[in-house]
């Protein structure tokens, strides 16, 4: 394994922060200041970031079927398609519980890919340091904003 690029290393922690806001908020709502609108907060920005961000490592799981060939390829074309539809499915919507819940079983579920990826040369070596190291603050973040709910 190589050491992970200190560009895509602090760029994957970056992208950590609204995690970390949001399940810093769902517990301490206070600290939203008034003028920031609800969805910026909380359990809704865990929902609505969550949303985003697993619909944006479907873009990688297409980028790993760019670098395969076949069979293989087409493998990881269909995969890529799958976390925006589970988000669009199962994570909107009013009840947050089980938005959040969906968000962790998909962000799980998508390490399995990065490792299939890894293991087939699609994805560099560095990559599944970053992969668990950026799904587990996701995860426990999550777990924090559903342990906010009431």
């Amino acid at each position: 394994m190589t050491r992970i690029p200190t560009s895509a290393l602090l760029l994957g922690l970056s992208g950590l922060l609204p995690f970390l806001w949001g399940a810093l908020t769902a517990h301490l709502p206070g600290l939203a200041p008034a003028w920031l609108p609800g969805r910026f907060a909380g359990a809704a920005v865990l929902q609505g970031y969550g949303i985003v961000i697993l619909s944006f490592m479907a873009g990688v799981i297409w980028g790993f079927g760019t670098r395969a060939s076949g069979r293989q390829a087409t493998l990881f074309y269909v995969i890529s398609v799958l976390p925006p539809l589970w988000a669009f499915f199962a994570a909107t919507g009013p009840a947050v519980a089980s938005s959040l819940t969906a968000l962790v079983a998909g962000f799980v579920a998508l390490l399995a890919v990065d490792y299939s990826a890894m293991r087939a040369g699609l994805a560099p070596g560095w990559w599944m340091a970053l992969r668990l190291l950026l799904t587990g603050v996701v995860a426990v973040c999550l777990l924090v904003g559903l342990g906010a709910l009431p």
